[in-house]
C-alpha cells in the first residue's frame, strides 16, 4: 500500500552534502477522520510514518522543510561534528515499520537537542511519534507519553516563540494544548485552556474556525461529565 500512496525522490543532505533517496507521500490521500488534536485518519495509509526523511549516508534525519530549507552554519557544523564518526549509514527502505517510523522521529530529536531546537518542532515530533503509536490499542502508554511530551513543548513553545508557526496560530496552539489534555483524560486542564479560547470574544471574529472547535470540545466535555453524573 505504501508504494501505492508515496514514491522515492532524491535529495542533498544538508549536512553530508550528499544525494540520498528519501520518500514522499502523494498529497491525493482519502481522509476517513480528524482526532481532536488534529490527527487525520487517511484510508489504507498513513503519511505520518514517512513525516521524516533520513540521509543514508550519514544518518542526518529531520521533516522536509529542515532538510531542504537553508541551515544555519553553526547548527550545520555542530551536527557534522556529532556525526562524524558515528557511521551511521541507514539501509533505505520504500516501506517503513512502526518501529522505522518511531526510530526517524527518534533520531530527529536528538539532532534537534544538538542544535538547541524550537519546541514548537519537538512538540510536533513527539505528537506524531503519539499519533503513529494510535494505531496499535496495545500501545496506549506509548501514545500517552509522548502526548504528554508534545503538550509541554508547545505550552513551551507559546511563550519562547512568535506565532504562527507551521500553520498554527497561537490560538490554533493553545486549542491543540488543551485537545491533547482531553486525549489524556485530564479534563481539568484541558478546560484551563479551551477558557482561553472561549472566553475572548474576539477570537470568535478573528478565528472562527479556532472558535468552533474548542466550542465543540468544550460541548462534549460537559456532555461527558452529564452522562458520568447519571451513572
Amino acid at each position: 500500500m505504501a508504494v501505492d500512496n508515496s514514491f522515492v525522490v532524491e535529495k542533498t543532505c544538508p549536512i553530508c552534502g550528499q544525494e540520498t533517496r528519501v520518500i514522499k507521500t502523494r498529497s491525493r490521500l482519502v481522509v476517513e477522520k480528524r482526532d481532536e488534536d488534529l490527527c487525520v485518519h487517511y484510508k489504507g495509509f498513513n503519511p505520518y510514518f514517512y513525516r521524516i526523511w533520513i540521509c543514508e549516508h550519514c544518518g542526518f534525519a529531520a521533516d522536509e522543510t529542515t532538510f531542504t530549507s537553508p541551515m544555519p552554519n553553526k547548527h550545520r557544523e555542530k551536527l557534522r561534528e556529532f556525526l562524524k564518526h558515528k557511521d551511521l549509514e541507514i539501509e533505505f527502505s520504500e516501506v517503513r515499520t512502526l518501529p522505522d517510523a518511531v526510530g526517524s522521529f527518534i533520531m530527529a530529536l536528538v539532532y534537534l537537542d544538538i542544535i538547541n531546537g524550537p519546541a514548537s518542532k519537538k512538540g510536533s515530533y513527539n505528537l506524531n511519534v503519539a499519533w503513529l503509536y494510535r494505531e496499535l490499542p496495545d500501545y496506549i502508554d506509548e501514545e500517552n507519553k509522548y502526548l504528554e511530551l508534545a503538550a509541554e513543548q508547545f505550552d513551551e513553545s507559546l511563550a519562547k516563540e512568535r506565532y504562527p508557526i507551521g500553520g498554527l496560530s497561537d490560538m490554533a496552539a493553545i486549542y491543540l494544548i488543551g485537545a491533547i489534555y482531553y486525549r489524556l483524560g485530564n479534563v481539568e486542564k484541558c478546560t484551563q485552556y479551551l477558557s482561553k479560547i472561549i472566553s475572548d470574544q474576539e477570537i470568535r471574529t478573528r478565528e472562527p474556525k479556532v472558535f468552533d472547535k474548542a466550542r465543540d470540545l468544550w460541548g462534549d466535555i460537559r456532555a461527558g461529565k452529564k452522562k458520568a453524573a447519571k451513572k
